[in-house]
């Protein structure tokens, strides 16, 4: 028997079944493993949002006020993220170039993922030791910050992969690239190219520069460290030249134009500019949080076409500057303005404080103080400031006594009066006999005149004769007039008394001016707005202003005020004749106003086509020098107004008719030596009436006829 036949027969056999039970067992690793694998692979993807979604998701955006060409952004209204979704086709060719040599120059050749860029990475993580090299494409990068986290594990990196590799098989590149722009952060909030452009540049997206365009994807690695605005700028600056190097290398420019471009000085935006007309914008901003609240706007993307006129709110601005030396001289901390086209409504321009930006002072003051503070910036005075108007608000009550028969040649005695009845007619003392004040007024410039028209009392805002014919007129009906006009807080009639004529009510620039309108348009009443209409994000309008006016006020009574208040002639005893209300060849009503205890000075002024209004003084109500509105608010709205006037084409008012009545008294049309008061020849009840009311019945008549009294004494 061959023995060594038979051992190598038998080891065949043995080496035979150990090879298939070893292919065996390999065979079932290898199945093992690749289960393993598919479980891994749908233990990290199970869950993973499908790709389709991706179009459909929606990106927040924020809110853009603009000015009424839409051109200037003033402001943006946003969450955490403030963005601007923009077309592919207008983003600078410049942006997508820079971002591709920075992020990823193969991004038109890959299907997602770049496995060169992954071994290369790898081998630097080993070097290294950490996980610092990331090598993820632009598609991965728009999956990370879409849908993933930013923690950098094993199990990220998969679901990223395959999520790319899907986006990349359903979209195109340049659809995954406009994702991508539109998307990623830039910092100080800003999301997506186009924020970033009006963040950094004050530009649109297509109008970026090579260097600008370099300078943002420089920032896109590390958006807080390598902020315009932060400390790390020399860093950015030294990093967009990197960028142009690699669009040198990934052939987008050449060596020569990078060399150029490296050169160029980058201008960035004003960090504190990115609102303007800062207190127009928190009023727009204000009726938009009201209406369709915070998260609405912050994340729909609306776009608001205000009412401003950029160009002129910026002319207020500066002509407010100029004046603010001037201001402080005499005491006045602070001044506001308001321009309002009256046949619309529409707020032109709009000043709460002379500048929103500057700190509040005297030093120490609490900020949003307006009862410590001389100047409180972000306060608006022009909206939300109750305020004294003084004689500005005079017009609205010879307005209700026009409609209510008065003319403008009825003439009043202007002289010493004392107007409790139960005070000395003398005008000597401070309290009646019941503990009341007494009220015996006197003229700005402390002399009295004697026999005065209603024209001539208005036009040189003597207050005399006005509070006698708010007494004639009625305090309810001037109030009512008041309201007719647009002014709501008016409300408490018990306390104003007689003094309402000489602004003993508050009221706010922004209504007074508005008021003033209603006389522009001859009784037309517009709400004043601030909005032309509002866009979502796809352009669509879901709200437009139709403004539309109502008829308040009688159309002769308003030709009456204008006609006066833009008579040059009839101003000048007090004015003169060349004052700063002049404007010669041109229809201008305007009315000053200075508060009996100097706290504010008022001028507003219109045409037919522009009323503008300006308040100066102190917030926390401290007297200014003994200056009236002429002098202080009138240089303002001068400016201000030459500038309206310079760009429109001239309108003039239409005269009134003044044959209303045929009473003689009403027309001014008194005995040649007559002393008496008008008490003496009217009811105030019923001055139409036939019928003169018995003079002793009237409470004023006695101390009114005493001081016309004393002062034919004092002057024959």
């Amino acid at each position: 028997m061959n023995f060594e036949k038979i051992n190598f027969s038998f080891a065949k056999k043995i080496n035979k079944k150990i090879i298939i039970n070893l292919l065996k067992w390999l065979g079932i690793g290898l199945m093992l493993f690749i289960i393993f694998l598919i479980g891994l692979f749908f233990y990290f993807t199970w869950d993973l949002p499908r790709p389709e979604n991706f179009a459909e998701k929606q990106f927040s955006q924020s809110t853009k006020i603009y000015d009424r060409t839409g051109k200037i952004l003033l402001y943006d209204i946003y969450g955490e993220e403030k963005r601007e979704i923009v077309n592919f086709d207008k983003i600078s060719q410049n942006i997508k170039n820079a971002v591709l040599a920075s992020e990823d120059a193969n991004f038109y050749e890959h299907n997602g993922i770049d496995i060169k860029g992954i071994f290369r990475s790898i081998l630097v993580d080993i070097k290294l030791g950490s996980l610092s090299q990331g090598a993820s494409t632009i598609t991965q990068q728009l999956i990370r910050s879409s849908f993933l986290t930013r923690q950098k594990v094993f199990s990220r990196k998969i679901r990223e992969i395959v999520l790319a590799i899907e986006i990349e098989r359903r979209y195109s590149k340049d659809e995954i690239l406009n994702w991508y722009l539109n998307q990623i952060p830039f910092g100080e909030n800003a999301y997506g190219v186009e924020s970033a452009c009006q963040t950094y540049f004050n530009k649109s997206s297509s109008d970026i520069s090579l260097a600008e365009a370099a300078t943002l994807a420089a920032i896109i690695p590390a958006p807080s460290y390598y902020s315009p605005f932060g400390s790390n700028l020399d860093k950015l600056l030294k990093r967009k030249d990197i960028v142009l190097d690699r669009m040198v290398k990934t052939g987008f420019i050449n060596q020569e134009l990078a060399d150029k471009t490296k050169q160029e000085k980058i201008v960035f935006a004003e960090e504190n500019k990115s609102i303007k007309a800062p207190h127009f914008v928190m009023y727009v901003k204000k009726y938009l949080q009201e209406k369709y609240g915070d998260d609405f706007l912050k994340e729909r993307g609306l776009k608001v076409y205000t009412t401003l006129d950029w160009e002129l709110q910026k002319f207020a601005e500066e002509v407010v500057a100029s004046q603010e030396n001037y201001a402080k001289s005499v005491n006045a901390n602070n001044s506001a303005v308001v321009v309002i086209d009256p046949k619309t409504g529409e707020i032109l321009s709009l000043m709460g404080s002379k500048n929103y930006f500057e700190k509040s002072y005297p030093e120490g003051c609490e900020e949003n103080s307006t009862s410590k503070c001389l100047f409180t910036p972000k306060f608006d005075v022009a909206t939300m400031g109750l305020r004294q108007p003084g004689s500005s608000f005079k017009p609205i009550v010879y307005a209700s006594a026009f409609k209510k028969g008065f003319t403008t040649e009825t003439i009043l005695w202007d002289v010493k009066t004392e107007f409790n009845p139960n005070c000395s007619p003398l005008a000597n003392q401070s309290k009646d006999i019941y503990g009341l004040d007494c009220y015996h007024p006197y003229n700005y410039d402390e002399n009295f005149r004697g026999k005065v028209s209603l024209r001539s009392a208005i036009a040189q805002s003597l207050n005399l004769p006005s509070v006698k014919l708010l007494y004639l007129t009625g305090l309810n009906e001037s109030l009512q007039t008041a309201k007719d006009l647009g002014i709501t807080t008016l409300n408490e009639p018990e306390r104003y008394g007689l003094a309402l004529v000489l602004g003993g009510g508050e009221v706010t620039l922004l209504e007074l001016t508005s008021a003033y309108g209603v006389f522009a348009t001859e009784g037309q009443r517009t709400e004043p707005i601030s909005i032309i209409k509002i866009e979502d994000s796809d352009g669509k309008i879901i709200e437009e202003n139709k403004n539309s006016s109502t008829k308040v006020l009688d159309t002769n009574v308003a030709r009456q005020i204008n006609d006066i208040l833009s008579d040059n002639n009839a101003r000048a005893p007090i004015f003169g004749y060349n004052s700063v209300l002049n404007f010669s060849g041109y229809n201008v009503a305007v009315k000053t106003g200075t508060t009996e205890n100097y706290k504010d000075a008022w001028t507003i002024g219109y045409t037919p086509f522009a009323v503008v209004g300006v308040w100066s003084g102190n917030n926390n109500n401290s007297p200014i020098s003994k200056k009236s509105g002429v002098g202080l608010a009138a240089p303002i709205w001068r400016k201000i107004m030459e500038k309206l006037l310079n760009s429109h084409t001239s309108e003039n008012f239409i005269k009134p008719n003044y044959s209303q009545t045929t009473n003689p008294i009403l027309l001014g049309q008194l005995p040649e030596a007559d002393t008496n008061t008008i008490l003496y020849y009217i009811d105030k009840n019923n001055i139409l009436g036939d019928k003169p009311l018995e003079p002793q019945k009237d409470p004023q008549y006695f101390n009114w006829q005493q001081g016309i009294n004393m002062w034919m004494s004092q002057n024959q």
